[in-house]
């Protein structure tokens, strides 16, 4: 697809992508609302079991996040300036920054298995699991996406004037991002 050929009824990353990004956004919405209404009927039990997470890997986490979305940002930027070689490296740091994620979410997870703290364990622990799991597998998807698309770009595939799928890429991968900038308070601060 030409993407000099867009109108203004055309959003970046096509229409398709939209929709997935709003019914994943409304999913997690639900998920939130739903964790928020069953803490505001039992807050002394969710406030406990809140304080069991380590504030400082979700810092973290988030703080990788954001460099990540950064880098993606800065990736789709320098293709469309005709800069691969420079796309490329950013990408491939947004990846490292969604694996260094993975990782740190994972070693959570262990330490909460090794405690016991599993989906079994409280109500707060259900949606824990339930929601961060979730999103682990998105940011997951989201590192594969871009992986592929470091592939394409350093291939040549993608160019200045060939960008929809490092742009839906991108999107996707801000959609990440977006999540865990309301899942990270939710979970992490608000107990």
């Amino acid at each position: 697809m030409n993407i000099d050929n867009k109108n203004i009824y055309y959003p970046p990353a096509g229409i398709l992508l939209w929709i997935i990004i709003f019914v994943e956004l409304l999913t997690f919405t639900i998920g939130i609302g739903v964790f928020l209404y069953q803490r505001s009927q039992d807050p002394a039990s969710f406030s406990e079991s809140a304080a069991m997470l380590n504030e400082t890997f979700g810092v973290i986490n988030t703080l990788v996040l954001i460099t990540g979305g950064f880098m993606m940002a800065t990736s789709l930027h320098q293709l469309k300036s005709g800069n691969n070689r420079k796309s490329l490296i950013w990408i491939r740091g947004a990846s490292l920054m969604g694996v260094l994620f993975l990782v740190i979410k994972g070693y959570e997870y262990y330490e909460k298995m090794v405690k016991g703290l599993t989906i079994d364990y409280d109500s707060f622990y259900s949606f824990y699991w339930l929601l961060t799991g979730f999103h682990f597998i998105h940011v997951l998807v989201g590192v594969v996406i871009l992986v592929i698309l470091a592939r394409g770009i350093r291939k040549g595939d993608y160019s200045k004037s060939e960008y929809l799928d490092v742009e839906s890429g991108g999107a996707f991968w801000h959609m990440c991002d977006l999540i865990w900038l309301f899942l990270f308070p939710v979970m992490y601060l608000m107990g």
